[in-house]
């Protein structure tokens, strides 16, 4: 076995000892068998050749290749260690993280010919020394200190490329390890590197899967991918949403282009989103959702208890159930601990809290924030003149604001 490192400016001289140049890069394909291809060879005249690993014969302290070499070119799906691998970001799919390549670890077989892989990369400091050719000189010093310290490998199967810079490269899809991957982890992930590369990646995911990931992104990183997805594509990414992100991301999107990218969202999920576009004018409206679940007071414990199993499968936030009168109109609340405790025959509103707490879509955010804060609620239902639910906001809808009061300095 080799590092890329120790083969990198070694002098390539034929079979009959004429000096060709010396190694500039090696070629790859990026397959779970990632073997090398190709050299690329730094000539004399300063030009750059490119040579099928066919034609190299050794490699020791320089490369020996054929006397009647072919030069050829780059294929499609091919790519270099050093330009498209090294100093690159990976997600290390073992160890749920991101990394950085320092080098590249190749491995040799001469059965019936001489083959070369990809074994692996190497991701530790080490691997950087190596590369400026300080390795040995360090690790002597720690030796003195008894410090032993190895290179940190990953191997090529257990690792996921995130920053190839090829526009057509297939990324390995390894779904199973991507899902120990949180959707919020791998979106911070995918933020240290580029919109093109996003795009790339998230094709590898399923709908759902890329679904959470985009909804995580930054809203800058969001608007880069719906400027260049086509309004059909945008629409199928907004349809699975949570409807307060999904207003977040349709008014990055430039005026003419989301309202044709409204049009292709089924009915139901437009109307809500429409709704909650024409109050994201209003102080309260861009930090609302319209995502709750309500109850007629008449009801039992038994019969809330059934419509929660079956109308908040797809909640992502369900804390508090609001109690509505024939009219629809909010007139009460409880938690699920009060739901719990009491028998199922009981009608609810025998102990449902009547003291309600609520906002309006005018109600200034500062104000909203004190109630949440004061009175301990994981959310605060808003309500129009009619005292009818609008929708909630919840304590993590204004937790950044909260946190940018708190420590203005990281804001």
């Amino acid at each position: 076995m080799q590092y890329y490192s120790e083969l990198e400016g070694k002098k390539v001289f034929t079979e009959d000892n004429i000096k060709i140049g010396t190694l500039k890069d090696i070629i790859f394909t990026p397959s779970d068998q990632a073997k090398v291809t190709k050299i690329v060879i730094k000539g004399v005249q300063k030009n750059s050749l490119i040579l099928p690993i066919s034609f190299v014969i050794k490699i020791n302290k320089f490369i020996r290749i054929k006397k009647s070499f072919q030069i050829t070119q780059l294929d499609e799906n091919e790519l270099f260690i050093r330009k498209n691998l090294l100093d690159k970001q990976i997600i290390d799919l073992a160890g749920n993280k991101v990394v950085r390549v320092n080098d590249v670890l190749l491995q040799e077989s001469f059965t019936p010919k001489m083959e070369i892989k990809v074994s692996g990369v190497d991701v530790g400091w080490l691997g950087l020394m190596r590369r400026i050719k300080l390795e040995v000189l360090i690790s002597r010093f720690l030796h003195k200190f008894g410090i032993i310290r190895a290179s940190v490998f990953l191997s090529w199967g257990d690792i996921q490329p995130l920053d190839l810079l090829r526009g057509k490269i297939q990324l390995k899809k390894e779904e199973e390890k991507l899902d120990n991957l949180r959707p919020e982890d791998l979106a911070d992930y995918l933020e240290q590197t580029n919109e093109k590369n996003i795009r790339r990646f998230l094709k590898i995911l399923d709908q759902k899967r890329s679904v959470e990931v985009v909804s995580n992104l930054n809203i800058n990183y969001q608007k880069d991918l719906f400027y260049h997805w086509k309004p059909e594509k945008c629409a199928r990414m907004i349809q699975n949403m949570e409807p307060d992100k999904a207003v977040d991301a349709l008014l990055t999107i430039a005026k003419k282009k989301r309202e044709n990218v409204i049009l292709l969202i089924e009915e139901k999920k437009r109307k809500i989103l429409t709704n909650l576009i024409s109050f994201s004018k209003t102080p309260i409206g861009k930090y609302m959702t319209p995502i709750f679940f309500t109850i007629n007071s008449g009801a039992t414990v038994k019969d809330a208890i059934q419509k929660i199993q079956t109308e908040t499968l797809d909640f992502t936030f369900f804390a508090t159930v609001y109690v509505v009168n024939n009219n629809n109109q909010l007139v009460g609340v409880c938690n699920l601990h009060e739901l719990l405790i009491h028998s199922p025959e009981t009608p609810i509103y025998k102990f449902m809290i009547q003291n309600l707490i609520v906002a309006k879509l005018a109600t200034p955010i500062e104000l909203v924030i004190r109630k949440i804060v004061r009175y301990h609620l994981p959310a605060i239902p808003i309500v129009n003149n009619n005292n009818l639910m609008l929708g909630i906001v919840t304590f993590d809808d204004v937790a950044d604001i909260i946190a940018k009061k708190l420590f203005p300095s990281h804001a």
